[in-house]
């Protein structure tokens, strides 16, 4: 039985090309039909992976001194 592999070697820049994928995806599939189930759980998904490869970035924080925001 095969296994996952769960070990991926993405650059920042392969990360952004499938965010802006998966948002083009996102945006087409509101604009055509969001009367239809199946086009609102896929909105759905994407929305969710988006959250997820989101929630995974480290993002700068000074080590020093407060952090302003903004």
């Amino acid at each position: 039985m095969p296994k996952y592999n769960k070990t991926f070697e993405l650059s920042v820049e392969d990360l952004d090309l499938i965010e802006d994928a998966l948002r083009a995806s996102k945006n087409a599939a509101i604009n055509d039909d969001l009367a239809s189930k199946a086009a609102n759980d896929n909105v759905r998904q994407i929305h969710d992976l988006l959250g997820r490869l989101h929630n995974q970035k480290t993002f700068y924080r000074p080590a020093k001194g407060p952090y302003v925001g903004g």
